[in-house]
């Protein structure tokens, strides 16, 4: 294994993806930095611009736009307490403080070494997990893998979005959407409408630069504030002794957290950076800092979202099962090569695996190096104006889709699709369930038709597992978890367990 990952910087470290990974660091945090924009919508309207390159070095470059978009997310979360993806929310509860304090500097220096010291972190433990998990996955079969595509879907619908109604419905869209094009097994069309543009499906590119693109761009749009933003001063970002007394164990504990839970079926970083920011206010001295400025909810939850991105390559290198919209669209960007992530791919693909695993390590350094001296020019990214911006990103939107068949109709079907995401974002539907039920949706019926077939039809071929009934247990579990709560008894508030304390005082 370490053979492989030293062969891996070998293939890292040339001088061309040396510069791929910078290219990716640099672009990710631009894109990143602007309000609103995460390193999910960043790896997609980029996904095009790779198409004329060889695979290692796209995806070294993906690799990149991922780490640096999460740390273009938090800076903006941090200077204008808008953050540029979900799983930077936290950063603004005690960053955006800091900031007004005058502190903003050491605030982004927090966040970019959490991120460093969380990648770093989640990086070692994918190098340890992942081959043993492909190396055991390579014995499951098909209603396994079925079960393992329905938990992605209930654990994607119940986690995000202000409802599960919410969540199912948009894993309904996307699993429809899917469902366009010619059936593998028997040729059929299925909500093709007649059209031959429509026979070979919709490209799963062009589905996640209209949903994340072009949908926050009419959003924005619809709500656009002609004001010019005013970002706060950033100075020089460099921590004192003090902050770093106070910053390294939240280093520390938060890959534990953030870890496990990228590398599982459950919406990515936003549980984990919240669990984590919750565990540093109750271990903190300075409790009363806490939603005024205290540096530990900075860099805790930062760590533990870097940690996570990297759990998330663990569940979709190994099974393909992407568990975070950035992975889903890495996941659409392997398809595009021709490149089928799985309990193979370790050995089918090895060179680049391991390199790609590498690169992690190399880009997240660069993301360091380069980032804690240019945080004040990200601060001027945020000073373009809305109206230019979000037409940039249209323009950039639109050729990517082009570029996918070089077909007119394309363009068509992303404008069509992202008034769709515009309407999920006007009623409160998560954009993430979608994009799985796209992806996933087809692999899935596949495998479910394959394990009915080894049953003759017969339904009990898709629990016929140890591991299946495991999973559907699991599923049951949070589906009636709701239910169940409310027959556990219920914790006493504080002020009832007060009078308690006091008489035992």
């Amino acid at each position: 294994m370490f053979q492989q990952l030293i062969d891996g910087f070998g293939t890292a470290l040339t001088p061309t993806h040396i510069a791929m990974a910078a290219i990716g660091v640099l672009l990710g945090t631009a894109i990143g930095v602007l309000p609103g924009i995460g390193p999910a919508m960043a790896v997609a309207l980029l996904l095009p611009v790779t198409y004329g390159l060889e695979p290692t070095g796209a995806f070294i470059m993906f690799a990149g736009i991922y780490y640096g978009g999460m740390f273009g997310g938090s800076t903006t979360s941090i200077l204008l307490n808008t953050p540029g993806e979900s799983a930077a929310v936290v950063a603004a509860i005690d960053g955006n403080p800091m900031a007004r304090k005058g502190r903003g500097a050491q605030a982004l220096a927090a966040a970019a070494i959490g991120h460093f010291v969380g990648g770093i972190l989640g990086t070692i433990a994918l190098v340890v997990l992942a081959p043993v998990i492909a190396k055991h996955a390579v014995d499951i079969g098909a209603p396994d893998l079925f079960a393992i595509m329905v938990l992605a879907f209930i654990a994607v619908t119940s986690v995000l979005g202000s409802s599960r109604i919410r969540g199912v419905a948009s894993l309904l869209i996307g699993l429809t959407i899917g469902l366009v094009g010619l059936d593998e097994m028997t040729g059929q069309q299925r909500l093709t409408f007649g059209s031959l543009h429509l026979a070979d499906g919709i490209d799963v590119v062009i589905v996640a630069v209209a949903l994340f693109a072009v949908g926050e761009s009419l959003w924005v749009a619809a709500h656009l504030r002609r004001n010019a933003f005013k970002p706060i001063p950033v100075g020089r970002p460099w921590l004192s002794r003090a902050d770093l007394k106070r910053t390294w164990k939240p280093w520390l504990r938060g890959p534990l957290i953030g870890f496990p839970f990228g590398a599982v079926p459950a919406g990515g970083a936003e549980i984990p950076t919240f669990l984590s920011y919750v565990t540093e206010k109750r271990l903190s001295k300075h409790k009363d800092e806490f939603g005024k400025g205290a540096i530990e909810g900075v860099a805790g939850p930062e760590a533990t979202a870097s940690a996570s991105a990297a759990g998330t390559l663990v569940s979709m290198l190994t099974l393909g099962l992407p568990t975070t919209a950035v992975a889903a669209v890495m996941l659409a960007a392997f398809q595009q090569y021709g490149i089928q992530p799985g309990p193979l791919l370790f050995e089918r693909e090895s060179s680049l695996v391991w390199g790609l695993i590498a690169s992690l390590f190399v880009g997240l350094t660069l993301l360091l190096v380069l980032n804690l001296p240019l945080a004040p020019l990200w601060a001027k990214l945020l000073r373009i104006p809305r109206p230019y911006l979000y037409a940039g990103i249209l323009f950039f939107a639109s050729v990517g889709a082009y570029a996918v068949n070089a077909d007119i109709f394309d363009l068509l079907v992303m404008f069509v699709i992202g008034l769709i995401g515009f309407a999920m974002r006007r009623y409160g539907l998560p954009v993430l369930p979608a994009i799985i039920g796209v992806i996933l949706g087809p692999a899935a019926e596949q495998q479910m038709r394959r394990a009915l077939q080894l049953s003759d039809g017969s339904l009990t071929g898709l629990v016929n597992t140890p591991f299946a009934i495991v999973v559907y247990v699991i599923i049951l579990v949070i589906l009636f978890f709701p239910l169940i709560k409310r027959f556990l008894p219920a914790r006493p508030t504080a002020s009832e367990a007060e009078p308690k304390d006091k008489v035992d005082a």
